[in-house]
């Protein structure tokens, strides 16, 4: 059994340590703790995003979760969520959890009025890729390009 709830500050200690998980199959993104933690904190603290876990109801902590970004889309002509950091700890995984999980952001961004929601996954993680069509998510002919604004030092 697991709970789905948002997420609280108390979480970010175990919310770092899945985003160590994710960070380990993603080529393009290199985990640091310190960093994590900062993004995750201007997450819980932003009116325009969103972060939930699943929690076993064991008690043995958090096991999963996933953020949601909310961008203004002049295609859609309105606001749309960027669904980022989906993680499902690898103890638990094929219960279901990410897919309930996902059902819970899909479910909020209905409510909120959302029109269109999207996400990045690496192109070499055939599990993940594989999850998301089958929870109904479809490919596109966007290239995701970045370019890496360095901080100050």
């Amino acid at each position: 059994m697991v709970n789905i709830r948002t997420a609280q500050p108390k979480d970010v200690p175990q919310l770092v340590v899945l985003l160590q998980t994710l960070f380990a199959i993603e080529a393009d993104f290199d985990f640091d703790a310190d960093k994590q933690a900062r993004g995750l904190q201007l997450l819980l603290h932003s009116d325009n995003a969103c972060i939930w876990v699943a929690e076993l109801a064991s008690g043995n902590g958090l096991c999963a979760m996933c953020s949601l970004q909310i961008l203004i889309s002049t295609a859609e002509g309105g606001e749309v969520g960027l669904l980022e950091d989906l993680v499902v700890a690898a103890d638990v995984h094929n219960q279901g959890i990410g897919a309930k999980l996902l059902a819970e952001v899909v479910k909020w961004a209905k409510q909120r009025g959302l029109k269109r929601l999207q996400l990045l996954a690496d192109k070499n993680n055939a599990p993940a890729l594989g999850f998301y069509q089958r929870q109904g998510w479809q490919s596109t002919q966007l290239v995701c390009l970045r370019r890496v604004i360095s901080e100050k030092k």
